[in-house]
């Protein structure tokens, strides 16, 4: 509301946006495309605002909306897993399918992770959106590693180890919280080569050995 200059809005307005967006993200996910935040702003959430009046806070909007219901804190084990895969010479990176594209640099500063990972690769950047191969080779690309030599880790079959099996990476790994599997996504096409439920797991499948061009 501030950034938009609003001083007051009934719930219907707040309905109306739900809505947009969700028929925002059905059209983006059936399409693999992410638009630009001033674009999804100005083109399905707030048609009817002057498009000057997005452009100026667009990035910021798309930040706040993405957060509106809370920011993704690190799982438990997350940050001493990372510094032990970075001693030992793993080369990190991170792909998302992401609203703004100020949340995931934001997030590894607050964090204290901006020094984990080289690069990051986000759809709302990319204009592209997982499961789309274009975000994981772009990854591979930038990290001058073959796909071939890189794992993925992530949380979902479809939009995860579907893209990274497209793109060619070694290994697909799913973590999941345990007893909660992902039923809903049985009928992938693809599967994943392993699934883990905390992430202190993945130093028991990554060698403790010094890394040689290897990514993920």
């Amino acid at each position: 509301m501030a950034l938009l200059g609003i001083k007051d809005a009934p719930e219907a307005f707040w309905e109306a946006l739900e809505g947009r967006y969700r028929a925002y993200t059905g059209w983006a996910q059936e399409n693999l495309t992410q638009l630009s935040e001033g674009e999804m702003w100005r083109l399905w959430m707030l048609p009817d605002v002057a498009p000057q009046q997005i452009e100026a806070v667009a990035e910021e909007l798309a930040l706040a909306w993405s957060q509106r219901k809370g920011r993704a804190l690190p799982a438990p084990g997350a940050d001493e897993t990372l510094a032990e895969l970075k001693h030992c010479g793993y080369r990190l990176g991170i792909i998302s399918n992401t609203l703004s594209s100020l949340d995931i640099p934001r997030s590894l500063t607050a964090d204290g992770w901006d020094d984990y990972f080289e690069v990051v690769i986000q759809s709302s950047a990319l204009r592209s959106r997982k499961p789309a191969p274009d975000l994981f080779l772009e990854a591979a690309r930038l990290l001058d590693v073959e796909p071939a030599r890189c794992a993925y880790v992530g949380n979902r079959i479809s939009k995860d180890i579907v893209g990274c099996k497209r793109a060619g990476y070694q290994l697909g790994i799913i973590i999941e919280a345990s007893g909660k599997p992902h039923a809903d996504e049985a009928d992938q096409p693809v599967r994943p080569d392993m699934v883990i439920h905390s992430f202190g797991e993945l130093l028991n499948i990554f060698s403790a050995v010094r890394a040689t061009q290897n990514a993920f």
